[in-house]
């Protein structure tokens, strides 16, 4: 049986923003995190033509890459991303409109939040992961552990601030998934040519991940 997107989140346990000035960029670095095993990105409405991409890496790559879109606020960019291939629906703060539009078309929706209040509306409002945003602005791990407390039930991923460095902290700290920018999806080092840099990142964030749900096990 296929995986969900849910369960493909969770295994790889990345969420990569991409911010590419243009889609020959948006290529290269998300061929160089494939390349690493990182099988999922977010397109941010950001980029240039970022529909137009969506549906290009859709017909390039089709079930071996988990699409998404990100900073999605309206209900019309929600619609257009997921009939361009989009299987979750990224937002940097909270629209009730983007949830509703997603969950109607059967679709992950992950809307940002950062306060309690925020984090318990974007949850009962049909969430099925909250993106807390920006987390490291504001305690980091830390943070995401207080969340957690008065909240266990709470699926959350924080984004913002998310490094090789305090990506084991937030993974102890409760998150479900991280979203990582570009300290995985660098733009610099594709256009200096040196994409493998992308790629290796990519596996020691995954060497890391790994180690730290060993240890939640433990």
């Amino acid at each position: 049986m296929s995986e969900t997107t849910q369960e493909i989140i969770e295994r790889v346990g990345l969420i990569p923003v991409l911010r590419a000035r243009n889609a020959a960029q948006a290529h290269a670095v998300v061929e160089a995190m494939i390349a690493g095993g990182v099988t999922i990105v977010e397109v941010t409405m950001t980029v240039p033509g970022a529909v137009e991409l969506l549906k290009e890496f859709k017909k390039e790559y089709g079930a071996k890459l988990l699409l998404g879109s990100g900073t999605v606020t309206t209900a019309a960019q929600a619609e257009a991303t997921i009939d361009a291939g989009a299987e979750f629906v990224v937002s940097p703060s909270l629209h009730p409109e983007v949830i509703a539009a997603t969950k109607a078309r059967k679709k992950l929706s992950i809307p940002g939040a950062l306060t309690p209040t925020e984090v318990i509306t974007a949850w009962n409002a049909g969430a099925d992961y909250v993106k807390i945003f920006p987390c490291s602005a504001v305690g980091g791990a830390s943070y995401l552990k207080s969340l957690l407390g008065p909240f266990p039930f709470l699926k959350l991923i924080p984004t913002g601030g998310v490094t090789l460095a305090t990506a084991a902290s937030f993974f102890s700290a409760g998150a479900r998934a991280l979203g990582v920018g570009s300290d995985l999806v660098n733009l610099a080092k594709v256009d200096a040519g040196t994409p493998e840099t992308v790629t290796e990142t990519a596996r020691e964030y995954l060497r890391i991940l790994a180690q730290a749900r060993q240890r939640r096990k433990e």
